[in-house]
């Protein structure tokens, strides 16, 4: 974590007289446990870690039984993703009293990801890069009712929500599961299988065997063509 938000605040000002409740939604339990040591130290952070859940199931009930302020969600989950928790989590996000809030915590800075959470709901959209006290801030702000973006990330909103056509269906992206569109962008800015796999909390096995269907499913011979691929389309 060592990016800041598009334009923070100071999140824990009065000390730890604020206090703000956080369920955390990732699948990959190293980061969940990350995140915990980073922000979760109520009397340092103000934060209170109440939930934790690694799929779309788990996470529904974890955010009903608990309520809380925020929540912090991956947008890549089993059983159908971040957007498939807003979705059914939207009679909480709409309450009158105690609303719950969403903010979308992820390795991924793709547009398309971007904009169907925040289509789906989601106050804000920050990548796992930030800092543990720009993400303390951002869950504050979030709290707040504010729209906190990663920056550069918000741009993605503002174009898309000035726009009244609807985005192209590229027929060729839509053959990959999310997955694999994570393993393409990066594997087409020039990461290695390693460092794929450090990034998105995999096995460099598991990087191997979603590289060869990303080839598999677009027709491509190697690296090179995918990176030329994934470049004509703006993914990287």
């Amino acid at each position: 974590m060592n990016e800041t938000t598009a334009g923070g605040t100071e999140a824990a000002e009065g000390g730890s007289a604020r206090r703000v409740r956080v369920v955390l939604v990732d699948d990959h339990r190293m980061f969940r446990t990350g995140v915990q040591a980073e922000i979760g130290q109520t009397e340092e952070t103000g934060v209170e870690v109440v939930g934790e859940a690694d799929d779309v199931d788990q996470a529904v009930t974890v955010i009903t039984a608990t309520r809380p302020e925020v929540v912090l969600l991956d947008v890549h989950l089993p059983g159908g993703g971040g957007v498939e928790v807003l979705r059914r989590c939207a009679p909480l996000m709409g309450a009158a009293e105690r609303p719950v809030r969403f903010l979308a915590l992820s390795v991924s800075d793709a547009a398309e990801d971007v904009i169907g959470v925040i289509r789906g709901g989601a106050r804000g959209y920050v990548t796992k890069n930030i800092t543990g006290a720009d993400l303390v801030d951002s869950v504050f702000r979030v709290q707040d009712g504010d729209a906190v973006f990663s920056p550069r990330l918000a741009g993605f909103v503002l174009d898309a929500f000035a726009s009244t056509d609807a985005p192209p269906v590229d027929e060729d992206l839509d053959r990959l599961t999310q997955r694999e569109r994570e393993v393409l962008r990066l594997i087409a800015r020039g990461y290695a299988y390693k460092e794929v796999a450090k990034q998105l909390y995999i096995s460099v096995k598991t990087v191997e065997s979603h590289v060869s269907a990303v080839l598999r499913k677009l027709q491509l011979s190697n690296r090179h063509e995918l990176t030329r691929w994934a470049t004509a389309r703006r993914l990287v």
